[in-house]
């Protein structure tokens, strides 16, 4: 359980991040998310604000198009934490500072934040509504947000007339559809969060192309207690393309080896049947071109965190809760109806059960990491001390760069 922990820098609180989109669903910046524990939460995040840069090396962090770059973190403030004296100076290229909506708007607040300003902060606003209280800060900030859910579409455009003259770039916040995003798009909005990524727009009837039938059925064949690695080979020697692509994994810097892998059957010998499900698995997921990084990218640190805390607490097999966490989302990936899709794929039933109804442990892991990932923090039942969940959590965002960086230059060979 320790090994994680030991790796990293413990931070002494509940930290997942959120993506924040552009016009072309591309990731431009993330939202931190802390758990906030009353009178503690000011400091505690002050003091890890203080010290960003285990922060900005794994939370700001993000492989795309085979490159790794930093992006910028928008940093939610309460007004205690915004007008302490022990505020910390922040790289300013880093941060986006976000001011609540429910703070006290006080003269001495609006000059706090005019203060700010004035220093080169990006300054954000979150929970807007139509109201003059507000009308000091959209002259200070540089970034408004939209609760698409507590404002509605029906006023959207109504409400972004009134704000043209203030030129603020608009932020639509808690967007949870394709068609919501695609309505903010043409009302001008340049940014977006929400979970519009994590619901499918089901095609009625659709089936599984040839290449997801037959990683599928590797799946099938290594979990099958009779399978051999020649049985499992024999299944996609007539795929060359697949074939040399799993080689080319396998034989990355993702295993240190002593020896070149020259046949899959080999690579099965040497790496054993749990690793080639994993790569199998990664293959399902990552081979699907239209849509975005980032959904990639979340099933992979899902699928990890699910794995990370599955070894924590001593459940046997874990490589099944990689999986299951990893598939979670294989409905929005390829467009169906997760019920439908699970008739067409042959998982295990205790795999099923967790993947529809957060069934069973597997289900039960399952559900925490996505409490996690949302920031639900209160909603979590924890089933170990809250650093481990965090260490785990960041570990899994390592593992996903480096997985994506290695897919990416067997995808450009």
């Amino acid at each position: 359980m320790s090994e994680v922990i030991d790796t990293e820098e413990s931070l002494d609180l509940l930290l997942a991040r959120q993506p924040v989109f552009n016009k072309s669903q591309d990731v431009v910046a993330y939202v931190l998310l802390y758990r906030n524990d009353a009178e503690k939460a000011p400091q505690t995040i002050n003091d890890h604000l203080a010290t960003s840069s285990v922060i900005l090396n794994t939370y700001a962090s993000i492989c795309q198009d085979g490159q790794v770059r930093s992006l910028p973190c928008y940093i939610k403030l309460t007004d205690k934490t915004l007008m302490a004296d022990t505020f910390p100076e922040l790289p300013k290229e880093h941060f986006i500072l976000e001011i609540l909506g429910h703070s006290d708007i006080t003269p001495e607040f609006v000059e706090r934040v005019a203060e700010l300003a004035k220093q080169g902060y990006r300054l954000a606003l979150s929970d807007y509504r139509p109201d003059s209280k507000y009308e000091p800060l959209l002259k200070l900030i540089h970034i408004l947000k939209l609760d698409m859910q507590t404002i509605g579409l029906d006023q959207l455009p109504q409400v972004v007339q009134k704000l043209r003259p203030y030129h603020l770039e608009l932020l639509a916040d808690k967007v949870e559809s394709q068609d919501e995003f695609r309505r903010c798009h043409e009302l001008g909005f340049a940014l977006f969060q929400g979970y519009f990524l994590s619901k499918p727009e089901a095609v009625k009837g659709k089936k599984l192309g040839s290449s997801k039938v037959l990683l599928m059925q590797m799946m099938v064949e290594l979990q099958n207690p009779n399978a051999t690695a020649q049985s499992v080979e024999q299944l996609v020697i007539n795929d060359p393309l697949l074939t040399y692509r799993i080689l080319r994994v396998v034989n990355s810097a993702a295993f240190s080896l002593q020896r070149e892998i020259e046949s899959l059957s080999h690579a099965i010998s040497l790496l054993g049947f749990d690793q080639i499900r994993k790569w199998v698995s990664l293959f399902l997921v990552t081979d699907t071109q239209e849509k975005p990084e980032e959904l990639t990218r979340s099933m992979l640190v899902r699928g990890r965190m699910c794995e990370l805390l599955a070894e924590m607490l001593g459940r046997d097999q874990p490589i099944n809760n990689f999986i299951t966490g990893l598939f979670s989302k294989l409905d929005v990936l390829l467009d169906m109806e997760m019920e439908d899709l699970l008739k067409q794929v042959p998982l295990q039933a205790e795999v099923k059960a967790a993947l529809l109804n957060h069934e069973g442990q597997l289900g039960q892991i399952l559900q925490q990491v996505s409490q996690y990932e949302s920031g639900d923090f209160e909603q979590m039942n924890l089933l170990l001390d809250q650093a481990y969940y965090e260490a785990a959590y960041r570990h899994s965002l390592t593992w996903s760069q480096q997985v994506m960086m290695t897919l990416s230059d067997s995808a450009a060979a």
